[in-house]
């Protein structure tokens, strides 16, 4: 989801849509376009998929049993995408679709491209060197956490079940800047019985010195090798969705932060299905209920626009949580995703304008 990062006057000249063909069994999790290469990227669960901006397939990165989620592009050329091993329903479900054997080990990464080497179809993502893992302790930490929430004990920490959406942003809250940060939301199971599972918590790391940690991938010998803790943990209260933040992306025409979610199930809260963090505001010390104890955390703000509901800010789009991807001037390409005869599953980007008003989201753009 990056512009890498957009050049005004360029943009008009990008094709309205674009068709990644049909690629996977799994849905596509997310999309990135490198404008000054001609290229689009998008993650297919099992695999990354590089096609021209015709939707002519370059090359591919497959092999993975595991989840690969949202992708971003880096300004130096690199695919940042996360990457889940679990043993939940959605991590059976991928082993058991695949016909493999999973790990048996939760542990979440971010995987890192060298797209430029994503020279061919169907590369191996193990044996061939094309990516680096980075391993994410507090995630990983929080997945397998036991506690205290409503009086009874639960599993997963902040509702947590993996990693998700990813983008590559200046520091919020400090204005514009050429150096840009890692950005990595959690998913969050949709509990409706417990309250501890109402926010969206991204964490922030400094990706440029992760070369000392970056590993190649084994599915069978999963290492540990990462950042003991992040350098921010960020809390965003948008009330519970389902599975948290599926796609996160920095737009540089607002300075704002896109969070496109499945909607969630809770009476209480409006349950829109896309938010947006206000990259301008900085974040705020508060207090958060957790484990059955209060701990001190820092709280993003969301852009005071859009519908308003119960004091909450947010919009009901249908679209954006298999891809949004801002490419400059407003614009942004937005994945509408469907699934041939036979079973595989494809994606149509469509061009789409930021209205962001309180009766709309976006407007396509014909």
């Amino acid at each position: 989801m990056s512009l890498a990062h957009a050049v005004t006057g360029q943009v008009r000249l990008l094709p309205d849509s674009i068709f990644s063909g049909p690629q996977s069994p799994f849905h596509v999790q997310g999309i990135a376009i490198d404008q000054a290469n001609g290229f689009m990227y998008f993650s297919f669960t099992d695999r990354l998929v590089k096609t021209d901006l015709t939707g002519k397939t370059i090359g591919s990165v497959s092999g993975f049993i595991g989840h690969l989620g949202d992708i971003d592009l880096s300004d130096d050329g690199k695919i940042y995408g996360s990457l889940e091993y679990k043993n939940d329903a959605i991590g059976k479900g991928i082993s058991k679709k695949l016909g493999l054997t999973a790990t048996g080990q939760d542990a979440f990464y971010v995987a890192i491209f060298d797209a430029a080497k994503i020279t061919k179809p169907e590369m191996d993502a193990e044996k061939e060197d094309v990516l680096r893992t980075v391993f994410i302790k507090e995630a990983t930490d929080d997945y397998k956490a036991i506690v205290l929430a409503d009086g009874k004990k639960v599993a997963h920490r902040f509702g947590c079940s993996g990693i998700d959406g990813l983008t590559l942003a200046p520091s919020i809250g400090s204005g514009p800047s050429d150096k840009k940060y890692l950005y990595l939301a959690y998913g969050v199971y949709g509990d409706t019985t417990r309250s501890d599972n109402d926010h969206q918590v991204i964490l922030k790391y400094d990706v440029s010195d992760w070369e000392g940690y970056s590993k190649h991938l084994s599915q069978t010998e999963l290492h540990e090798s990462g950042p003991r803790k992040p350098m921010e943990k960020y809390f965003v209260k948008t009330g519970n969705t389902r599975y948290g933040v599926q796609n996160l992306a920095y737009d540089p025409h607002t300075g704002n932060l896109f969070a496109a979610v499945y909607k969630g199930a809770k009476s209480k809260y409006p349950n829109y299905d896309l938010f947006v963090i206000d990259g301008k505001k900085k974040p705020i010390s508060t207090a958060f209920n957790s484990d059955n104890k209060s701990i001190k955390v820092k709280t993003l703000a969301l852009a005071d626009s859009g519908t308003k509901e119960s004091g909450d800010n947010g919009w009901r789009f249908s679209w954006g949580a298999t891809g949004i991807c801002p490419i400059g001037d407003g614009l942004f390409y937005i994945s509408q995703p469907s699934k041939t005869k036979d079973g595989l599953e494809q994606t149509m980007l469509f061009k789409y304008r930021w209205l962001g008003d309180a009766e709309k989201a976006f407007e396509m753009v014909k």
